[in-house]
């Protein structure tokens, strides 16, 4: 099961949203907290700015009346408020804020409970408490008109940032589809170079390296497809002077060279070809019994032709297609690797999956080393001792190989749990239905 934090996008994603949500939470603390050392050094300094000037007013103009919010009152009132020891924390620190401000000695205390609140103050040399109004400290209340700034903001951010997230890795899973092709061997078409310099280069020199090998593979199998062409023709020649031989032992043991060469040759023409297959698909159930039928009929198995040799367990249904070349060959190659290196029972199976239908071919034979499994598919390979023989050039598994992935398929190959080699291909319900279709398109 996908999980989308595994993806480059989803981790990109959740990277940019935490650093987004980082940064605007500590902005918004920061605005809050600068907000309200403003407002309290504001409402300081107008404290400040109205007891200076009742002071130079009562200093000058002492018959002319104050304004209606400020007031003198005697130390000796019932009016004046205890000191701000029992007041909210806040509300004691504009206290003390205020008293730094005021001459040393001063006394300064909350007035009581009210709107608008005011502050008492009485410094060494007043004969009076001078009162005057307060800034009123609403400390909280911005929190409800930056919310939605916050959320408008916060959201667009996000935004801005999934759509970089997706435009960075929107590359790097094309070269990362493309080569995933590459390593199932199917054809890959050039990437296009696009994204940050880096990932350009490494685009490509994915590029070229495909060119390289598609050019190496090119020239390997002309290469194999014209020895073994030109082998035909001297192979004939060979058996037929053979059999032209008095001596029977001699002209069987010569026959035998010569089919066992002409064989290699055969598989060397197989893997060389690098076309698509064109033939008209199958029934894989249906070929597959038949296939069984013939082995067991000509005693492929053994010299005892036992009928039990070729089993079938046929289950994928009709609608399980595949091209009639390539189920041929793929078929008639892992039988005769059961043979020449298996023991019977072979075992044909079909079934259909839940994201495919799987066909395997399975022996009872020893099967091969786990530290080989990787190996066993690789052209001209041959796992030595067990897997040795005459006639055989190790391109047995690796023409399977071929053939399965050329048809869309995915090829495993292991032990089975009782003992024995199993050859499992896979191919999902999209690529069938498309063989199929292309095949009644082009007929």
């Amino acid at each position: 099961m996908r999980r989308p934090v595994d993806s480059l996008f989803g981790r990109l994603a959740l990277l940019f949203i935490g650093v987004l949500l980082l940064s605007h939470v500590a902005w918004f603390a920061l605005v809050r907290l600068e907000r309200t050392q403003t407002q309290t050094r504001y409402a300081v300094e107008e404290v400040a700015f109205l007891v200076d000037a009742v002071r130079e007013h009562v200093a000058r103009a002492p018959d002319q009346p104050l304004p209606s919010r400020v007031q003198l009152v005697d130390p000796a009132s019932a009016d004046v408020p205890p000191s701000s020891e029992r007041a909210p924390a806040a509300l004691r620190r504009f206290v003390d804020d205020v008293r730094d401000r005021m001459p040393p000695g001063t006394d300064v205390r909350p007035g009581p409970p009210g709107f608008p609140p005011t502050i008492w103050v009485r410094g060494p040399h007043d004969e009076r408490w001078i009162v005057v109004p307060a800034h009123a400290l609403r400390i909280m209340r911005p929190i409800q008109r930056l919310i939605p700034w916050f959320v408008i903001i916060f959201s667009a951010a996000v935004f801005a940032a999934l759509v970089a997230a997706w435009m960075l890795q929107k590359p790097l899973r094309s070269l990362a589809q493309a080569v995933g092709s590459f390593g199932r061997g199917e054809p890959v078409p050039p990437v296009r170079e696009s994204g940050p310099r880096e990932l350009r280069l490494l685009t490509r020199g994915f590029n070229q390296m495909v060119k390289e090998v598609a050019r190496t593979e090119h020239d390997r199998a002309v290469m194999l497809a014209g020895v073994a062409h030109d082998l035909k023709t001297p192979l004939a020649r060979l058996r037929l002077r053979a059999e032209m031989m008095d001596e029977a032992r001699a002209r069987d043991g010569v026959v035998r060279d010569v089919e066992s060469m002409a064989h290699i040759v055969d598989q060397f023409l197989v893997f060389a070809h690098d076309g698509a297959d064109r033939s008209e698909p199958v029934e894989v159930d249906e070929t597959c019994e038949r296939i069984a039928r013939n082995y067991r009929a000509m005693g492929a198995m053994g010299a005892t032709g036992d009928a039990a040799s070729v089993q079938t367990k046929l289950a994928a249904g009709g609608d399980f297609r595949l091209p009639a070349a390539t189920l041929e060959r793929v078929i008639s190659n892992l039988l005769d690797n059961a043979r020449a290196y298996g023991a019977p029972p072979v075992v044909i199976e079909t079934a259909r999956g839940a994201d495919g239908y799987v066909l395997t071919v399975r022996d009872h034979g020893q099967g091969i080393a786990a530290q080989d499994l990787t190996q066993a598919s690789r052209p001209f390979v041959r796992l030595d001792p067990a897997r040795g023989g005459n006639g055989h050039s190790g391109l047995g598994l690796a023409i399977v190989e071929r053939l399965v992935r050329r048809a869309g398929g995915e090829l495993q190959i292991g032990n089975g749990d009782d003992g024995g080699l199993a050859v499992r291909m896979t191919f999902s319900f999209d690529i069938v239905q498309r063989t199929v279709a292309e095949a009644a398109s082009a007929w």
